[in-house]
């Protein structure tokens, strides 16, 4: 299925967005479009929206699988305003949204599906998840200059924290059970990073309701959309494996050529399984086992 416009896929929303969970994969460049959407296809999504170019073209069994819509990334706000265009269409569905070369994964999803997890996670009266960005990198960068290898994948195995978020008030009071998490390339390289830019935290996975608005920060207007735990447990965390940190640090000329490796002494070879995040502390299950 393929719309010209975000406008025209809205315009069908009653048919195309019935039923979720939903992903937005939003097409930045062309690097690894067809292995995210294959793998969000494989995660369990019912709907899988390609928010892409028009340049770019799609394998002929994703034409079929999944829906793509024309849009211009590079637009001001393009994120938000799609986000917040979809969520508008599709009131009561769940929604996720990442990048191209950006892979979700949650606790136990090599045997149960994204499905049954926001099945559990609505049970426990919860309308969003916290999902931590963890950066991937080529293990060489002069055999990968855009530092993109599926096959020689890394991560930091450590160098992750998280500080108080502040309201906006004159004293800064901590926020209830929110804060900013940090850490892998936005931490190593953060001279390269605006302060603005440097989170690692999103809320890539939330219950979609009229009125609610992503902001360009990847927080949301609804403040209980934005913590990491309901008031009396832990809840369910997922992981957002994303290449996306690294090809802006290799692509943009004053970061480039002060990087010859993103390997340091705390790398390690990514797994491509979640028993490696959750041993790793970057997404936890919380109450469901």
């Amino acid at each position: 299925m393929h719309y010209s416009s975000l406008d025209a896929l809205i315009k069908e929303a009653a048919v195309v967005l019935a039923k979720g969970p939903i992903a937005m994969i939003m097409v930045e460049d062309d690097v690894e479009i067809d292995t995210t959407l294959r793998h969000h296809l494989q995660a369990g999504f019912e709907v899988v929206l390609a928010l892409m170019p028009k340049v770019f073209d799609l394998p002929a069994d994703l034409r079929e699988s999944v829906v793509r819509v024309d849009y211009n990334m590079s637009a001001e706000g393009a994120m938000e305003t799609a986000v917040n265009a979809v969520n508008d269409a599709a009131a009561g569905q769940w929604l996720y949204y990442c990048f191209n070369a950006e892979y979700l994964f949650h606790p136990f999803c090599e045997t149960r599906s994204v499905v049954e997890m926001l099945a559990f996670h609505t049970e426990e009266r919860r309308h969003a998840m916290l999902a931590y960005v963890v950066d991937l990198y080529a293990e060489d960068l002069h055999q990968h200059p855009d530092a993109v290898s599926l096959d020689q994948a890394h991560l930091d195995r450590s160098g992750y924290y998280a500080l108080a978020r502040k309201d906006d008030t004159e004293d800064a009071h901590p926020k209830e059970r929110q804060l900013d998490f940090f850490g892998g390339l936005r931490w190593r390289y953060e001279e390269h990073v605006p302060a603005t830019r440097r989170k690692i935290d999103r809320i890539a996975l939330f219950r979609a309701k009229k009125g609610l608005r992503l902001r360009w920060d990847h927080t949301f207007s609804d403040e209980e959309y934005n913590t990491f735990a309901c008031p009396w447990h832990h809840n369910i965390t997922a992981a957002i494996c994303s290449f996306r940190t690294a090809k802006a640090l290799k692509s943009n000329p004053g970061s480039t050529f002060d990087i010859e490796t993103f390997k340091w002494h705390n790398s390690a070879p990514f797994e491509w399984h979640s028993r490696q995040l959750l041993d790793l502390g970057l997404m936890e299950p919380g109450q469901w086992f």
